[in-house]
């Protein structure tokens, strides 16, 4: 606690120049002043021989009795302005009690001031808190014990904060911190330390889920998309993490994006057991978004053309998906403009799996299927969350498919080429 010393010894030094501040007016040497009796008395002496003198000429008329009187007053007027002072007031001693008082005075009332409006409690709480770390940390991580309140969550947070301060940096403390500050709402402070901890641990699981999730509270449309990309990146490492694939699945339920919700429900059904409670709870959320799916393609257009896109991907490129990949499944005019007809983009998917493009996704009013007779289908699992081409990304295309107006036509594309720089 070299922290805690120095901050006590700055005190100490406040005090003592406070002390001094006090006292030194008192310890000042009173100027002495020199008295000689003598001179006085011959002054005295002086004063009655001249009155006996006045009196004698007042006895034989040679001065009135007002001159007299007028004589004697300058007379004494003279002599008290010509005596020395015969004594002189000793205060050293005086001084020395003030001073004394003048301390215990400044003492008593800094120490008052500072019990009532001081940090002393934040300051045992803190020593506290450092103290009691590793035990917060075996209830927090390990789950012995009574769960920690709210007050030893503030305490934990701020031992973990101590540690890091004086340890340096550590992967699994900024991860616990972030933990933390999410039982204690504070979504900013967790942000910033699960930054902390994937910039030293970019491809840690647990990192990457806790911050999608203090993302997905954040709520604006840039953390969500951030969010589902993190939560890719683990499902391509990882496709049993069922936390991933569970907030996967909330945000394209958030987002009514029933296909996608579609997906990620049946990839997490494939991760729980038949006898687990949550089994049949998932299987129901698939049944909803199927009939919400079944809705949304009974409310388009009957007439129009309608593609059910089955999506493969060739053994040989497994190894080289991407993370943090999008699936882009879109229609093109074999004969005509390069802008797509419809286009469906999938963050979270597990091929083999079926697609549906119609006119409801079409970009452009006047860019849709049923305005073209023949089409080419394309899937492509892009690098990032743009359709824009780019080297590395991995791509399938149909044959010119020839488009029939009235009947739900079934497709199939595999993607088995890596798109290089040129393109090729």
């Amino acid at each position: 606690m070299i922290e805690l010393t120095q901050m006590w010894g700055i005190f100490a030094l406040l005090a003592v120049l406070s002390c001094l501040f006090v006292v030194v007016p008192f310890l000042r040497k009173e100027k002495v002043v020199s008295v000689d009796h003598d001179a006085n008395a011959q002054r005295i002496d002086i004063y009655h021989q001249r009155l006996d003198e006045l009196k004698a000429e007042l006895e034989n008329q040679r001065i009135g009795k007002i001159d007299f009187e007028e004589s004697v007053i300058e007379l004494k007027r003279r002599l008290l302005n010509e005596l020395s002072p015969e004594q002189t007031l000793d205060t050293r001693g005086n001084n020395l009690v003030l001073g004394a008082t003048g301390i215990a005075f400044t003492l008593v009332v800094s120490g008052v001031f500072y019990y009532f409006t001081g940090s002393h409690q934040q300051i045992t709480n803190w020593q506290k808190a450092v103290e009691k770390l590793p035990e917060y940390g075996e209830r927090a991580v390990l789950q012995t014990g009574e769960p920690l309140s709210a007050n030893e969550l503030q305490a934990f947070a701020l031992g973990l904060r101590t540690k890091l301060a004086n340890s340096g940096d550590d992967a699994v403390a900024w991860m616990l911190l972030g933990r933390v500050a999410m039982s204690l709402n504070d979504y900013e402070m967790a942000m910033q330390a699960f930054d902390k901890a994937l910039a030293m641990q970019p491809d840690n699981h647990n990192v990457l889920v806790n911050y999608s999730q203090a993302l997905l509270i954040e709520g604006s449309e840039s953390s969500v998309n951030r969010a589902a990309r993190m939560l890719s990146s683990v499902l391509r490492k990882d496709p049993q993490n069922i936390d991933a694939v569970s907030l996967l699945a909330l945000i394209a339920y958030q987002r009514e994006d029933w296909l996608e919700a579609k997906s990620a429900f049946e990839l997490l059904l494939t991760t729980v057991q038949p006898n687990d409670p949550r089994y049949n709870m998932i299987k129901q959320r698939i049944d909803e978004v199927t009939q919400k799916l079944g809705a949304n393609e009974s409310a388009s257009d009957a007439n129009g053309p309608e593609l059910s896109v089955r999506v493969h991907l060739d053994d040989k490129l497994k190894a080289q998906l991407p993370d943090n990949a999008t699936l882009f499944v879109f229609a093109k005019a074999a004969n005509g403009p390069r802008m797509p007809l419809a286009v469906q983009k999938l963050t979270v998917f597990n091929l083999p799996l079926d697609v549906t493009l119609n006119d409801s996704m079409a970009m452009l009013p006047d860019l849709k299927l049923s305005n073209f007779d023949e089409v080419v289908i394309t899937a492509r699992i892009s690098v990032d969350d743009s359709v824009m081409t780019q080297a590395g990304e991995l791509e399938g295309n149909s044959d010119v498919i020839t488009l029939n107006k009235d009947l739900r036509q079934q497709v199939s594309v595999t993607i088995s080429r890596v798109i290089t720089s040129t393109g090729s």
